[in-house]
């Protein structure tokens, strides 16, 4: 278009120049430009209709998907572009493919990277005329709705299932047998066991001795709190802690409902949030799924000590508490330090910290300039700070769980499980 225009202007001003006749023949060159871009709108413009949309009823945050998209009556060569909300990241442009029946198709891969339910209002399609004069820029309205949830893929493939049931109730059960505090059953008294598991009183009454059996108590209370402030939101692997923490207290809730325990939550930020008093089975999986479904995102500062005085007087009964939350340095940690100490007196604490990965690759490359020493003396400030935080909390006799985010649900399941098998709730 550009280049007919400059040669129509030529003309014309050639025309004018010369003048006499030629002047009369001014605006035929702009009449056959138009007259060309008419027929090739008129060949050209096909607005598609029909568009259909399908995709996934849930989506894993963290995990991509597949959009099909698929359009009635598009010109061959068919681009398009979406308006991506927030939760979800794209292409910035795909390419419909179209069959002889002028039906295109298009599967567009998207990665879930924030919980909620997202709206796609828009596609806009992009194509050029048969003679490249022209460009269709079309919008389409979609209004489809894409739902993003919590990760429980390893819930679904069985693994922690089959790790849980083999460890307590497996190969390994024989060990806690004798060793817990509920009664399982009598047996006879042979040599070599424990002459302290001697039911005296039922020996004397058959007259041989018998033994009590025990076995690992099940119905203990575990409380999952969540720190959902502003710290929570920094980005990790693509997402945020609070993803990723979530992704781990769901692995670990199930894992303590087939364990046979009673699962509670909680939810704090700058006051509490959200309790709920543990429950027992997969009832309770369910409603901390649904609940951290709607979990929102907020940037408010976390009040450590409100929230956990207040976890403090809800939980009378000592249980298994696993804290979620995040820390900066030692002076924004000395609330944090203080308010777990005092919970950790009355109660078993698990410290979930996710570690940053890009900032141990920072430490371990070598810098370039002196900005990046500076950068690398920060990290290296950084991290050690963290790890004075950890060992204070380690010395409060708190189970201290500090790993990247693709190994914090393995690590934390199996802290839990070691928990367990040494009675120490």
């Amino acid at each position: 278009m550009l280049a007919l225009g400059s040669a129509a202007l030529c003309l014309s001003v050639i025309a004018v120049v010369v003048g006499d006749a030629w002047r009369e023949l001014v605006l035929l060159p702009w009449i056959l430009l138009a007259v060309v871009v008419l027929i090739d709108f008129a060949v050209s413009f096909r607005r598609p209709r029909a568009l259909a949309f399908e995709a996934p009823p849930e989506i894993f945050v963290g995990e991509t998907a597949s959009l099909k998209l698929e359009l009635d009556r598009a010109p061959k060569t068919l681009t398009a572009k979406l308006d991506w909300p927030d939760g979800l990241k794209g292409g910035e442009e795909f390419a419909f493919q179209t069959n002889p029946q002028n039906t295109a198709h298009a599967d567009v891969s998207c990665r879930a990277v924030r919980r909620g339910l997202w709206h796609l209002e828009h596609l806009w399609l992009f194509w050029r005329s048969r003679l490249k004069l022209l460009e269709f820029v079309p919008r389409l309205n979609i209004g489809a709705e894409v739902r993003v949830v919590p990760n429980i893929r390893l819930v679904q493939s069985g693994q922690i299932t089959t790790t849980v049931l083999s460890t307590l109730y497996g190969v390994k059960e024989n060990r806690a047998i004798g060793e817990g505090s509920e009664f399982h059953q009598l047996r006879d008294f042979v040599s070599g066991m424990d002459i302290r598991s001697i039911d005296w009183k039922r020996s004397a009454r058959r007259r041989s001795l018998v033994a009590k059996e025990l076995r690992a108590e099940r119905n203990h209370h575990v409380i999952v709190a969540l720190d959902n402030g502003y710290l929570m939101r920094e980005e990790i692997g693509g997402l945020p802690k609070i993803d990723h923490a979530v992704t781990a207290a769901l692995a670990t809730a199930w894992a303590a409902a087939i364990g046979g325990d009673l699962v509670g939550y909680y939810s704090y930020d700058v006051r509490p949030r959200t309790f709920a008093a543990p429950a027992p089975g997969r009832t309770a999986f369910a409603r901390l799924r649904n609940w951290t479904a709607c979990l929102s995102y907020v940037s408010r500062e976390t009040n450590h000590t409100l929230a956990l005085t207040e976890l403090n007087a809800r939980t009378p009964k000592r249980s298994l508490i696993i804290i979620f939350t995040d820390f900066i340095d030692t002076t924004s940690a000395e609330l944090l330090i203080e308010n777990i100490g005092i919970l950790a007196k009355r109660h078993l604490l698990i410290f979930v910290a996710i570690r940053d990965p890009d900032l141990e690759t920072l430490v371990e490359s070598a810098p370039g300039d002196l900005d990046g020493a500076a950068t690398l003396v920060a990290a290296n400030q950084s991290i050690n700070e963290r790890r004075l935080v950890l060992e204070r909390l380690a010395r409060k006799g708190v189970t201290i769980v500090d790993a990247k985010p693709d190994a914090i649900t393995a690590r934390l399941i199996s802290a839990y499980l070691e928990i367990k098998a040494r009675e120490q709730i």
